[in-house]
């Protein structure tokens, strides 16, 4: 057993891969044989990733407010605390908080041979983050 006191500050998502303020802290980092990475990703209303992939896929659980979520070509969903979401090796994507709303999620991923662990694109259009339904339907 391993016990690892956290002295690692919050860090601020870098503008080149996210719209808004986001502020992401460690949980798991990769290290020798062990290739899983986890951090808890805090989005303030509007706030979202750039399109990218990961190696490997991807799950996120929400674990607070309410986010959206999207894989390129399907429908924006919105998600919720206790919803999780897993994008596949590859696939295109983005998620974020809703428009009015802060949003948490643990994003979990296992690094590639390398240790890289996603391809970053293009930031999300307003027109995409727009499509996004209502957070209020049912």
């Amino acid at each position: 057993m391993q016990v690892s006191k956290n002295r690692t500050p919050t860090a601020a998502g870098p503008s080149d891969r996210f719209t808004g303020e986001v502020f992401i802290d460690p949980v798991a980092t990769p290290s020798g044989a062990f290739r899983i990475s986890a951090s808890s990703v805090h989005f303030t209303p509007g706030a979202r990733t750039a399109w990218h992939t990961h190696p490997n896929g991807q799950t996120i659980f929400v674990t607070e407010g309410v986010g959206l979520a999207q894989r390129r070509g399907g429908p924006v969903e919105v998600i919720r605390p206790g919803d999780s979401v897993f994008f596949e090796p590859g696939e295109h994507h983005w998620h974020g908080a809703a428009p009015t709303r802060f949003m948490t999620h643990i994003a979990m991923l296992d690094v590639d041979d390398e240790g890289n662990n996603a391809t970053w694109g293009d930031h999300v259009t307003e027109a995409e983050y727009g499509a996004a339904p209502s957070i209020e339907a049912p």
